[in-house]
């Protein structure tokens, strides 16, 4: 969607196994630039599985034992050439998938080489990574509900989606007052905090099929429409559209999303998407 000038370099590690090796045909046929991936000789590839309740609800379950536990701050040093090479430029994204220790040296270069920097923590995670500092270091925080709730001490059984979320921009916020924020809630659709204003919504109604990668393909799309020139609330309107195309397909990553299927999606809805998206939607 944002062209085929803007490359993607991923910085990581995947096992000696079948599925390592098909995700790096994957990735070379995705185009990526494969300079900062290696094969972990005696690791497997990272492992994740997802469930989903009668309700339509759900999530999903991740080996911690893989070849993605490899990938520490030294390791990460090896890519500090290309925070030089596109000094000002580029887009740092820190997922969870590797140590913490990886992500925060990945987002001390990018502050250092002033990207835009994207993070996400996991519930065991995020309240280090508020007490640390770490977050100020962060410019979108993309987060579900419970990862929320774990940073500001409060139960999603006990407190609803709204109060909790409330909750954890004001903690955000002491931290890192210009942080923007995403909270995501399976069905019950998402948040956006753009430093002034909190967002609500709801998910678009397609055939659930899995949901794996469905809070990836949100922050994805949310991404996408930032460096498009989208607001927040705007770019949280087609994050919710890439999210919903996610989990349609039995994949994790649906490879079938693209701008047409996106269009379809809204079209269908009987919400009213922003001009701007539709702008973008256009081929």
């Amino acid at each position: 969607m944002l062209g085929k000038d803007f490359q993607v370099i991923p910085v990581g590690k995947v096992g000696n196994d079948d599925v390592g090796n098909k995700l790096l045909n994957e990735m070379e046929e995705a185009g990526f630039i494969m300079d900062y991936i290696e094969q972990s000789a005696n690791d497997q590839t990272l492992f994740s599985f997802c469930f989903i309740y009668p309700d339509g609800s759900g999530g999903n379950m991740t080996t911690d034992d893989s070849a993605c536990s490899k990938v520490d701050s030294v390791f990460i040093t090896k890519a500090e050439p290309k925070f030089t090479q596109f000094f000002g430029q580029g887009i740092a994204l820190a997922a969870p998938e590797v140590p913490i220790d990886g992500r925060a040296k990945l987002l001390d270069y990018a502050t250092k080489s002033n990207f835009f920097r994207v993070a996400s923590f996991t519930s065991e995670e995020i309240r280090n990574a508020v007490h640390s500092g770490l977050l100020g270091h962060v410019d979108l925080l993309g987060i579900n509900l419970d990862e929320a709730a774990a940073a500001v001490g409060m139960s999603v059984s006990d407190h609803t989606p709204k109060s909790i979320v409330e909750q954890a921009v004001k903690t955000f916020a002491k931290v890192n007052p210009k942080i923007l924020l995403s909270v995501t809630k399976g069905k019950d659709g998402s948040w956006s905090w753009d430093g002034s204003t909190l967002t609500h919504v709801p998910v678009f109604q397609v055939q659930v099929q899995n949901t794996a990668g469905a809070g990836d393909a949100h922050l994805a799309g949310l991404i996408v429409g930032l460096v498009a020139g989208l607001s927040m609330q705007e770019a949280h309107q087609l994050a919710a559209l890439a999210a919903a195309s996610s989990v349609e397909s039995p994949h994790t990553i649906n490879k079938e999303t693209d701008k047409k299927s996106l269009r379809i999606i809204a079209d269908r809805s009987k919400g009213v998407l922003n001009k701007n998206i539709y702008d973008l939607l256009e081929d």
